[in-house]
């Protein structure tokens, strides 16, 4: 086949089967990714606790789901793991969000507990010497300084879960990588249904680094609001 010689009315023919895929796609990586900020910060703070009863569940979490490729861990999850407790298989997207939550905190662990470990040990002194409990010095003190340092690397990690959330393909999830095959499927054609996946892929990763890079600007420690620039300039 000529590579110059595409044929995009194929694609435009599936374009509902590829704007799904967009949604399926959004949906699974944001359900993954805060599922596992929030229990990623739990293990993150798990693996900073001196109970080794609390230490040692948390690090073989974390070495267990960041050793084992995702592919294994999606197909484990929805043909063993969901249809041993339920007794049946709970769809795509139940299988799907279960393994990017578990996966993604994985990786959000090592990046919480990185990221509080930055921050100078005189610093919780400090919050404990003015009265605050442990809790509260890493609620209002540690936390906040070391969410700034770690939204570079938390940044990354949703990008690669953007990317990661593909795999979910292989158990039928309709995304943008099931569109693709299912048009290539139909028509014997390749290049134009991939093309069309890496570039929507392409553009959802260029709109979440540009948010991203955003976000780093606004909560960095060296940032003014143009009002402030403005009221300085005068």
């Amino acid at each position: 086949m000529d590579i110059f010689d595409l044929q995009w009315d194929i694609v435009w023919n599936y374009r509902d089967m590829f704007i799904r895929g967009i949604g399926i796609t959004i949906i699974l990586t944001l359900s993954g990714y805060f599922g596992g900020i929030i229990l990623g910060l739990l293990l993150g703070l798990g693996k900073l606790s001196q109970n080794k009863l609390i230490y040692w569940p948390c690090k073989l979490y974390v070495d267990l789901f960041r050793g084992t490729p995702m592919l294994v861990q999606i197909l484990l999850i929805h043909l063993a793991v969901i249809p041993t407790i339920f007794g049946q298989s709970l769809g795509y997207m139940v299988s799907g969000i279960t393994a990017l939550v578990l996966n993604c905190a994985a990786y959000n662990a090592e990046i919480f507990r990185a990221g509080i470990q930055s921050i100078d040990k005189g610093q919780m002194e400090a919050a404990r010497s003015l009265g605050l409990t442990h809790n509260q010095a890493m609620k209002k003190v540690i936390l906040p300084q070391a969410f700034r340092r770690m939204i570079p690397p938390l940044g990354n990690e949703f990008i690669a879960l953007l990317k990661d959330s593909s795999l979910v393909t292989v158990i039928a999830a309709p995304d943008i990588l099931y569109a693709s095959k299912v048009v290539a499927g139909a028509s014997f054609r390749f290049w134009e249904p991939y093309i069309v996946a890496a570039l929507l892929y392409l553009v959802l990763t260029y709109v979440v680094t540009k948010v991203v890079a955003f976000i780093e600007k606004r909560f960095s420690n060296s940032y003014v609001p143009r009002k402030a620039e403005g009221r300085e300039a005068r």
